[in-house]
């Protein structure tokens, strides 16, 4: 295994050859799992298997949901477990420090958090080549990654948003840091100068962020291998409750670590069908949670929340915490927002009479409920006046990023302002071909406006939920 295969240029596009040379990656890989216990069989007695997949699950594309994914291979009931993952096949800072040298070195930086050091084991591992125990596994994970800490100061600045590139612009720092701090040890450990480098601890940073599952015995987890070929689902996707057939087992969701079998066990969240997606959920993020640490959005994520500023005097009005003081994705402002406003928009010496009311969710009286909603209507549009495109340029603007990947060479001619400014920050002329790197740069940049699409989609469905109310209200 080649270190440059982690860390030289990504290939934009997909040859033949190169897809056929993934293809037998990946059924090395399986067989490498199936031979250290790895194993989707109904019976943990299962006997030893030229792949650990198979009989509960397949590796399938999902283009439009995640990508390269696990799929049901037949019915799964929910809380059916579909896969095992045995401890010693996982990549944890326990198994990797039973090297005694590099557990001796560790052993001397005890500032340096566990997820430091994690990504450091990563790093180790990847140093050792062929001769990794995990080097199978390292070769199928991801070689380019989309969390905030990747972006360039052009797609930073792509999020329009204040509170967005500023959690880009402090994630980027953050790794920085990180990476200063371990510079000493990496170099006590003997690793290959080129794991050395930012671009290095980037990439391996980032497979531990976006890869590693809870473990009891470590806050910095572990990776491991076939279980995190599986997609994200949110939260409330989760079939709760009337499914038929349901197992009466407590472990009805995702995955944990099962000590009495010394594995990491995955049960099936819901009913599947045959070929449908296995999903996990991973916890609850909002879109710019999801993008900070996993590299992704989703259209629809009942957890997002969109925040707008809010005055001084607001925010004295609150009990709750300004994190709770959000707008849903839906339009609907959060039980702790509407309750804030409803006090401040309440005169000073009524507010104390009136707080107990409010804070149990009860509409004080019409003309207070209209105030709200009016002035949260004109706040929302204000935000959005402020912001450089509006919500249908950037959804024309997603339709022309769209086209990129049918284009091989630079078009100026009828293209979208932001979409010129990206080849230019890039250096790029008329009829210059598109690079691997700006087609890597494309994948951040896309995200941003996504991102930014759907924070401005949630702050219009925010004004018409208000001007509905009003109306509804006037009718009374």
């Amino acid at each position: 295994m080649n270190i440059s295969f982690f860390f030289g240029e990504i290939d934009g596009r997909r040859s033949e050859t190169r897809m056929e040379e993934d293809d037998e990656k990946l059924e090395t890989f399986l067989q490498w799992a199936a031979n250290l216990g790895v194993t989707d069989s109904p019976s943990v007695s299962r006997k030893q298997a030229a792949s650990c997949l198979g009989e509960s699950l397949v590796v399938s594309c999902f283009p439009d949901a995640g990508g390269r994914g696990l799929a049901a291979a037949r019915e799964l009931k929910r809380g059916e477990v579909f896969l095992r993952v045995p401890k010693a096949a996982m990549l944890t800072r326990e198994n990797v420090l039973e090297d005694p040298s590099l557990a001796l070195a560790v052993k001397k930086y005890c500032q340096l958090s566990s997820a430091q050091i994690l990504v450091v084991c990563l790093l180790a591992e990847v140093g050792k080549g062929r001769n990794s125990r995990w080097a199978p596994y390292l070769m199928q994970l991801p070689r380019i990654y989309n969390t905030l800490p990747n972006f360039a100061q052009f797609e930073t600045q792509a999020l329009q948003v204040d509170i967005a590139i500023w959690t880009s612009e402090k994630a980027v720092s953050k790794v920085q840091s990180e990476w200063k701090e371990v510079l000493l040890l990496m170099q006590e450990v003997g690793l290959n100068p080129r794991l050395f480098t930012f671009k290095s601890w980037l990439w391996a940073s980032a497979t531990v962020s976006t890869l590693t599952m809870h473990i009891p015995w470590d806050d910095a987890g572990c990776l491991c291998p076939v279980g995190d070929l599986a997609n994200y689902a949110a939260p409330e996707d989760e079939l709760h409750s009337t499914e038929e057939n349901v197992d009466n087992s407590p472990k009805l969701t995702d995955g944990i670590y099962e000590k009495e079998l010394a594995a990491y066990c995955f049960y099936a969240r819901k009913n599947y069908r045959k070929g449908e997606q296995i999903l996990l959920c991973y916890g609850t993020y909002t879109n710019l949670e999801l993008l900070e640490h996993y590299g992704f959005v989703l259209d629809t994520n009942p957890s997002d929340k969109a925040f707008i500023p809010l005055g001084a005097d607001i925010q004295l009005c609150s009990p709750w915490a300004s994190e709770t003081l959000y707008i849903q994705q839906d339009g609907k402002p959060s039980f702790a927002l509407l309750s804030t406003l409803r006090i401040w928009a309440t005169p000073r010496k009524l507010r104390k009479t009136h707080q107990h009311q409010t804070y149990s969710g009860e509409l004080l009286s019409v003309e207070n409920e209209m105030a709200v909603m009016n002035w949260l209507a004109k706040k929302c549009l204000d935000v959005l006046n402020i912001l450089p495109t509006t919500l249908e340029e950037d959804r024309l603007l997603l339709q022309a990023i769209g086209k990129l990947r049918l284009e091989k060479t630079v078009v100026f001619k009828g293209g979208e302002p932001e979409l010129i400014r990206f080849f230019q920050a890039h250096g790029l002329q008329e009829g210059d071909q598109l690079t691997n790197k700006v087609l890597a740069s494309k994948e951040r940049w896309e995200l941003a406006v996504r991102w930014r699409y759907m924070y401005k989609r949630t702050i219009s469905n925010c004004v018409s939920h208000c001007n509905q109310k009003v109306l509804d209200l006037s009718s009374k």
